[in-house]
């Protein structure tokens, strides 16, 4: 068994690409086959080695490892060799028309209540006719010929398909200036290299049908490739997700603190009726089933992405989230923040509050209160019981209790309303930096 994952370097990875991605590995890993990484870089126009090395960036960010690497710009004489043997079997024909004319003859169709496809008029055409057009200037573009059958294949997300190939036009697979589409490149590259299961986006489902008409004429058997459509993935609020949607790249979900390992298990869950849940990579490959997939698109939802996130990262110990840690900070550090973080962006703020400066907010209905918990502050040495005997301290001497009790020193210790047990944080500001705050809140 082989898969593989065949992203083009003409932009950035996004969740769409990475779900497909993750798919793949997860099904080659479980399967124990090989996993095989092609770059579809053809495309000179648009593609950027900055994208390249991107899309390798994100990829080992995700932890995804590849047994195999191709690239499609080293195999541009075996394309030709192909190219050539398909002309002379007659099935890659050349096309003159314009743009301009083949719209016209689109509208003229549809005027006519017939389906808009491409309607063979170049298969007509004489020797003597294609060299006068050649004269003319005209270099000719080369459809190939499908054939008027249909094409069946048992999906193993979709179920049954069939495409009816006299329902599709014949496509396009050279380019006038002699480049070859991603169409025919593709089919070459998965029969050359042996792959044996495809799995791609439900948008290809046509393009599958034109696609094993294309590896039949190579030779191949007709149950040569298995297949796997995906359906699409759709935003939160059920629209297309678009490509260009910055947020959901995945350089900006790396940037914002989002776990590579939650964004996994959230891909390889999603559109599943299995809940996300934190786990090893080991764990998400022995787990994987495609069959599990459902056939109606999924919608990718940045809040139960946080929410794995933030399980994600309760579940780190000390040593996983170490080297990501800033300067200084231990474990008593990371235990006392890390049930209140939904991102790893945010470590640096808690580590601000317990060894940096906090800019407290005025309290001044609280002032008397926060003059008194300054008074009646323990002596060090501290740990995990002085925050309770200064409470228990504070609540005889004043009456207050709950969150009329607590909130004002939060307030002021933090200048947040919410987040860490204060038990934890107190004994990691230390005696001098806590009386230093309840001044500046008191001068407020």
């Amino acid at each position: 068994m082989k898969l593989r994952f065949a992203p083009s370097p003409t932009g950035s990875l996004h969740v769409g690409n990475a779900r497909l991605a993750v798919a793949n590995y997860l099904f080659a890993r479980h399967h124990e086959g090989q996993f095989l990484l092609r770059m579809d870089d053809t495309d000179t126009q648009r593609g950027k080695k900055e994208y390249e090395d991107g899309i390798y960036r994100d990829l080992k960010w995700l932890g995804l490892s590849w047994d195999e690497e191709a690239r499609q710009s080293d195999r541009l004489n075996r394309y030709a060799e192909v190219i050539e043997q398909l002309k002379a079997e007659g099935r890659l024909y050349p096309c003159f028309e314009s743009e301009l004319e083949l719209k016209y003859k689109r509208e003229q169709r549809l005027r006519a209540g017939k389906p808009p496809i491409y309607d063979r008029s170049m298969l007509r055409m004489t020797d003597e006719q294609r060299e006068r057009a050649e004269a003319n200037g005209k270099t000719p573009y080369w459809r190939f010929k499908l054939s008027d059958t249909q094409r069946r294949w048992k999906d193993l997300v979709m179920g049954d398909c069939v495409v009816k190939l006299t329902a599709v036009s014949d496509p396009v697979l050279v380019r006038a200036d002699g480049t070859i589409l991603y169409t025919l490149a593709s089919v070459i590259d998965d029969l050359d290299l042996g792959v044996t299961h495809i799995m791609r986006g439900e948008d290809h489902v046509t393009n599958t049908g034109v696609q094993l008409d294309i590896a039949e004429a190579l030779g191949a058997k007709p149950n040569r490739f298995t297949f796997a459509h995906l359906p699409l993935l759709l935003g939160h609020d059920g629209g297309k997700l678009s490509k260009r949607l910055g947020s959901l790249a995945l350089s900006t979900l790396r940037n914002d603190g989002i776990e590579p390992r939650a964004l996994v298990g959230y891909l390889a869950r999603l559109g599943t009726s299995d809940d996300p849940e934190p786990a090893t990579m080991e764990q998400m490959i022995e787990s994987y089933e495609i069959s599990h997939v459902s056939r109606s698109a999924a919608r990718f939802d940045p809040p139960q992405l946080l929410s794995l996130n933030r399980r994600v990262l309760h579940s780190m110990s000390f040593d996983d989230i170490r080297d990501r840690l800033p300067k200084g900070a231990d474990e008593a550090f990371w235990t006392a923040i890390r049930g209140n973080i939904d991102l790893a962006s945010e470590i640096a703020h808690w580590w601000e509050v317990v060894q940096g400066h906090v800019v407290p907010p005025a309290q001044p209905e609280d002032h008397e209160f926060l003059k008194q918990a300054k008074e009646l502050l323990p002596q060090e040495p501290w740990d995990g019981s002085t925050w309770k005997q200064w409470i228990d301290t504070l609540k005889a001497e004043t009456g207050r209790k709950g969150k009329k009790l607590f909130m004002p020193l939060r307030l002021a210790l933090t200048g947040e309303d919410a987040g860490p047990e204060l038990a934890a944080l107190l004994p990691l500001m230390g005696y001098e930096r806590t009386v230093q705050r309840l001044e500046e809140a008191l001068h407020h």
